[in-house]
């Protein structure tokens, strides 16, 4: 039954996106709940990791390499020309870079496994990336952005560093000593998480209604061609390396996928409504695409 409940995230998230945008005024009085949200889904993918898997960082160091610089190169720089290309404003322009310059999304574990991707490989990348984000993130969006506004740094940093380390680290430490309770458990966890993802993405969407009804259909363009470049390129390049089929998948889905809610909470917090909204429409997308994409893999003739 949980598994069930699981597999259908996506369809969860447009559920609730879709609840969000006809009735916004269920979802804005919990706006101030989105950190609190975030910490929790860190907090329960450090619970299922152990302190093996940051050792695999060591073991198999050139695919995580090419990940990152695939991540924090190509996404970036796509979400920057993109919003150029479709004339954004400086507040969507802001939003874009974000999602481009935040680490991979603890969804990619999900999807990395549905399409019969290197699970632990996929794992000790999000990690990796999570870390680098601590100094990435605010560099790429003062890189990018800090000439058409004020990027708070400092700030930025020590959000990602309350945000995203502490609550891994302390989930890595409940592994180690409640190990078999969290395994018996695992699942659970999981829907944990796309309930709290689920809920960022709802309570973005009611504070945007109003702006997705008049600028929506660019914006989810936008995000797609954003998505795409990364699943694209990250499969391609990979491939071109000569990469093994199962090794690109995971390369690919890690690219690909963003932590938007990570990106949706720096823009709440220190920029706009309207900056969220690049994450949010992020966030309900990429799942989807992810979902198909891992439905493909997942079934075809040839591994």
């Amino acid at each position: 039954m949980i598994a069930r409940i699981n597999a259908l995230f996506p369809l969860w998230a447009i559920l609730f996106s879709l609840a969000a945008y006809f009735q916004p005024h269920i979802f804005t009085p919990m706006k101030s709940n989105i950190t609190p949200l975030l910490v929790a889904i860190m907090f329960f993918m450090g619970v299922t990791l152990r302190l093996e898997d940051f050792a695999r960082v060591f073991k198999t160091p050139k695919p995580i390499l090419l990940t990152i610089a695939l991540q924090f190169f190509i996404m970036p720089l796509s979400a920057f020309f993109i919003a150029k290309l479709f004339g954004f404003s400086t507040p969507m322009l802001v939003g874009m870079v974000l999602v481009g310059a935040v680490s991979g999304g603890t969804a990619s574990n999900v999807i990395t496994y549905l399409a019969k991707g290197d699970v632990a490989l996929s794992i000790t990348m999000t990690l990796s990336s999570t870390l680098l984000s601590v100094v990435a993130t605010p560099f790429l969006t003062w890189m990018y952005v800090g000439q058409s506004v004020p990027v708070p740094t400092s700030d930025m940093l020590l959000s990602i560093l309350w945000m995203v380390i502490i609550p891994v680290v302390l989930g890595v430490v409940v592994n180690r000593f409640l190990q078999k309770l969290i395994e018996r458990y695992e699942a659970f966890l999981a829907t944990f998480s796309m309930f709290a993802i689920v809920m960022i993405i709802a309570i973005v969407v009611s504070l945007n209604q109003e702006r997705i009804a008049t600028i929506g259909f660019l914006s989810i363009l936008a995000v797609i061609l954003h998505n795409s470049t990364g699943l694209l390129s990250g499969y391609l390049i990979s491939k071109k390396l000569g990469y093994s089929h199962k090794i690109c998948k995971t390369i690919a889905i890690e690219v690909g996928m963003q932590n938007s809610g990570l990106a949706v909470a720096l823009a709440m917090k220190y920029f706009t409504p309207l900056s969220a909204l690049a994450g949010a429409l992020f966030s309900v997308w990429h799942n989807i695409s992810g979902a198909l994409l891992a439905g493909y893999w997942a079934h075809e003739k040839k591994e």
